[in-house]
């Protein structure tokens, strides 16, 4: 049995005889708080106290600071003072950390005898915490048992360097003597939040309706009580987030938010206590009515026949615009859609993550497979033909004595490749779709980027060198095959 299990086990139901400056209060020292938060980790605390400060050289305390500070980063100020020195107490007042510091020293076991109810008191110094608790009693050691029997540990005193909440102390040096204010500025990991979207989908009228929510935690080892929270959406860790497969294009809209450089600012309303060990939602966003449709996609390889039918991807396409409706920049975070049933309740159909999107953006948001839609690509034809003339590639001149006595020209055949592209689409649903389906790989090769569409059953869209567009229309209940003829040189 480990001794975190043990010592925990044992002490938790025991009645410490600490001073009572050692028993944590449920009230804290903290200030007017302000608590900036980031989505890297990170978060920036200011805490301003009163604190009536001593002339001269002196020590101030600051508790109820993050368990996490980073001490490195704290700035202090106070009118007329200066700091010397500072020094954060990390070790926490807890059972496992009491039993640690007492060994050496002298404890004393109550044991209560379950008949009886009668206690028996006995001193015992502590020899080990490793692996468990070993003990010195009179002439015998004895092993610190978790055997259900009732066994309260009395510690004589709290070692000088545990403390019952995390504390930062400060060296001042004040040329005069008085209250003001004095801040702390640091940053902390522990605080984070993400952004949480709900999204109604109405596909009968194209539209979504759509709730923001920030969703906040705390795992520093301390609360904020009453704290003006300010969320900062960006990197500053200069992070790029990664590819953005929701992002059809980025917007050029400027949200009516605050800005400050490259990030945009979320304040919460009103002030807000912050508890440690607690995820906190509260509500950036709220907006009905944006228009959106739903979107069905596949992809073809080039080259590539597949074996069976695969379903096209389901997705909600809507744009973050003023004129959409919903004319915000959005922090990433997940967006979870709704439908609701034949009977109107809004069952769950999906979720998709974004990541930093101006306004005026169009997004993609997958939600899943398509039950119902279907579609198989095959190579039907592919021939080799040849150019009508050669290209030549190289010229040289052979030169005896000064003098040209020939020119040499070498010729190098060009295969180009006629490939035609058979597509089929299913539809089982009672009303017609449309597929977007990509055809990619045609910018494999740099010097085969002259490739010709010769013919195509549906007008094409071409995104860019690699990938060609194609907004198919399935009718209800039925397929549709459509025929594309390339022209490559591989």
């Amino acid at each position: 049995m480990t001794f975190c299990k043990t010592a925990a086990a044992l002490l938790a139901a025991t009645t410490l005889a600490l001073p009572v400056s050692a028993q944590q209060s449920d009230e804290t020292a903290q200030g007017d708080v302000a608590v900036t938060i980031y989505q890297n980790g990170q978060s920036l605390v200011q805490d301003v106290r009163q604190l009536n400060i001593s002339r001269g050289t002196t020590r101030i305390e600051f508790p109820d600071v993050s368990a996490q500070i980073r001490p490195a980063t704290l700035s202090f100020n106070a009118q007329d003072t200066a700091i010397v020195e500072q020094n954060f107490d990390f070790d926490l007042l807890t059972p496992t950390k009491l039993m640690e510091k007492a060994i050496g020293r002298t404890v004393t076991l109550i044991r209560t005898n379950p008949a009886t109810g009668s206690e028996t008191r006995e001193r015992a110094e502590v020899l080990s915490t490793v692996g468990g608790v070993v003990l010195r009693i009179g002439d015998r050691i004895e092993v610190l048992r978790d055997d259900g029997l009732p066994v309260r540990v009395v510690f004589d005193e709290v070692p000088p360097n545990l403390r019952a909440r995390p504390t930062l102390s400060v060296t001042l040096n004040s040329t005069r003597s008085g209250t003001r204010d004095a801040s702390i500025r640091y940053l902390t990991p522990g605080l984070g939040w993400t952004a949480d979207y709900v999204a109604l989908f109405d596909e009968a009228n194209g539209a979504v309706d759509m709730q923001g929510w920030v969703t906040l935690t705390n795992t520093t080892g301390t609360t904020f009580y009453q704290a003006d929270t300010l969320l900062v959406a960006g990197n500053p860790n200069g992070s790029s987030g990664g590819p953005r497969r929701d992002l059809v294009r980025p917007g050029t809209q400027t949200a009516d938010r605050e800005r400050l450089g490259d990030f945009y600012l979320y304040p919460i309303d009103g002030r807000t206590t912050i508890a440690n060990a607690q995820t906190k939602q509260v509500s950036f966003l709220e907006v009905q009515g944006v228009p959106a449709r739903r979107v069905y996609t596949i992809g073809a390889d080039w080259l590539a026949s597949d074996d069976d039918f695969r379903p096209a991807s389901t997705a909600i396409s809507f744009n973050s615009s003023r004129e959409g409706g919903l004319g915000d920049a959005l922090p990433a975070g997940t967006v979870r859609f709704y439908q609701r049933d034949a009977q109107g309740n809004p069952q769950f159909i999906g979720e998709n993550g974004i990541g930093h999107t101006p306004m005026g953006s169009t997004l993609s948001l997958r939600t899943g497979d398509a039950f119902d839609v279907y579609m198989k690509a095959e190579v039907e034809n592919r021939e080799r033909i040849t150019a009508a003339e050669y290209e030549a590639s190289r010229r040289y001149r052979v030169i005896e004595d000064g003098e040209v006595v020939r020119e040499v020209q070498v010729d190098r055949a060009v295969t180009y490749y006629r490939t035609t592209m058979r597509y089929t689409f299913t539809n089982a649903k009672p009303e017609p779709v449309e597929v977007e389906l990509t055809q990619s790989g045609l910018g494999r090769y740099w010097w085969g980027w002259d490739y010709r569409v010769v013919s195509e059953d549906v007008a094409g869209e071409q995104l860019n060198i690699d990938n060609r567009l194609y907004r198919v229309s399935v009718p209800a209940n039925g397929e549709r095959e459509v025929r594309v003829t390339y022209e490559t040189r591989f």
